[in-house]
């Protein structure tokens, strides 16, 4: 009788050992998930052509960092393991291989690049690893259909080239355009943009001039020259920030003065616009959908208080003049939240699940009205933006937040 007794009063104890956790019990991993670390990969151009980028690979690591010297994401510790490809899509599909196969990382964010994530975007679509937020505005990266394991994170560019589109159309609607685009589909994506919102009939009457250039080019100057002996008054420069910077500069030595737009992508103060020559960069359009540090608008604003005492504290050596270190900090934000609405479910088909399921998450450096939202039919986390002209100091932003869904592709 003590031993059937002994045997009961163990199975009421271990009975009682599930209640008391029963999280314990719905604790769920893939690989790169434990209960106390969880592995990101991530891939930047941290040398190469567009080296100016690797600022927010180095914000978000100080993110992280930041992150874990708080606790982590209940309790577990974010080990962000981010490599170089060089702006290489060969090296890219080498660095992705050796996160998935050796890092052995719970998915990839943030890599950066239309041709490089093109080029691992199958390959992760195939092994089924999230491939989250990355940081290239082609549209094909927000197709859940053909690819459910790929998201976006910022506006489209053919959202971008739309909005350049309708302001052209409304002031100035006899305007000559020229434009230097990247030879991928970053570049033909911001073209399609443009001519969609022109119309074919304005865009045929209105483009005089579309000229590629090739990242491994060492520059473009060729380009601007024969774009200003074609007339141009309206130049449209969809080019990445080195690239950008020399156009702008270029533009200035040959004394071509057009109404200057300028990519988002390239519109920082500090990586492109005071290598390009402040005075030369003034008047210069372009949109954002992010707040500017060294904008005056936002000197008291809660946010950037809060950032530029990060950048202080963790990233000390980082620019702060610079819209990409604002960016990195906005995409690790993100990042962060996808991991908490996981809890203990740290799989990767949670990951897509939560991340296609952001409501009205509001971020303070995003520009005020701007939030984010997806589901799993909206792949596009970001889809409004404000236009913004510089003023030889910093960008001052003008007219309403303009929205610009794009279906999938």
């Amino acid at each position: 009788m003590a031993r059937t007794r002994g045997i009961v009063l163990a199975f009421v104890l271990l009975g009682l050992s599930f209640s008391i956790d029963p999280a314990a019990a719905q604790k769920k991993y893939d690989l790169g998930a434990s209960d106390s670390e969880i592995k990101i990969g991530n891939i930047m151009p941290y040398s190469g052509p567009l080296s100016a980028y690797a600022l927010i690979g180095r914000t978000q690591e100080a993110f992280f960092r930041k992150l874990n010297a708080e606790g982590g994401i209940n309790g577990r510790k974010i080990n962000f393991v981010s490599y170089d490809d060089g702006f290489s899509p060969a090296k890219t599909v080498e660095q992705a291989r050796k996160l998935v196969e050796s890092d052995e990382v719970l998915l990839i964010f943030q890599s950066l690049g239309t041709p490089t994530n093109n080029a691992i975007q199958k390959y992760l679509n195939d092994k089924k690893v999230p491939q989250l937020f990355v940081a290239t505005g082609a549209t094909k990266f927000g197709d859940p259909k053909n690819f459910p394991w790929t998201m976006g994170w910022q506006p489209t560019y053919q959202t971008e080239g739309r909005i350049y589109a309708k302001y052209i159309l409304q002031n100035l609607p006899q305007g000559k355009i020229g434009v230097l685009y990247q030879n991928d589909d970053s570049g033909r994506d911001y073209l399609k943009g443009l001519k969609d919102g022109l119309g074919a009939e304005a865009a045929a009457r209105m483009i005089v001039g579309e000229i590629p250039y090739e990242p491994t080019d060492p520059t473009v100057e060729r380009q601007i020259v024969t774009l200003k002996t074609l007339g141009a008054d309206i130049f449209f420069n969809e080019a990445s920030p080195k690239f950008a910077a020399q156009a702008i500069r270029k533009a200035a030595e040959i004394g071509w003065k057009p109404t200057l737009f300028l990519a988002s992508i390239s519109n920082s103060v500090g990586s492109v616009l005071r290598p390009a020559g402040l005075e030369n960069s003034k008047g210069i359009l372009s949109t954002n959908y992010l707040k500017d540090p060294t904008d005056p608008t936002w000197k008291d604003d809660p946010a950037i208080k809060e950032w530029a005492n990060f950048m202080d504290k963790y990233f000390p050596e980082g620019d702060k003049t610079s819209t990409f270190s604002v960016y990195g900090y906005l995409t690790a934000q993100t990042m962060v939240q996808v991991l908490k609405q996981c809890g203990d479910e740290l799989t990767r088909e949670n990951i897509m699940r939560q991340a296609a399921n952001l409501r009205d998450f509001e971020l303070g450096l995003l520009l005020p009205g701007i939030r984010i939202n997806t589901s799993p039919t909206d792949y596009f986390p970001v889809e409004q933006m404000q236009m913004s002209r510089f003023n030889g100091e910093h960008g001052e932003l003008f007219g309403a937040a303009i929205g610009g869904e794009i279906g999938t592709q």
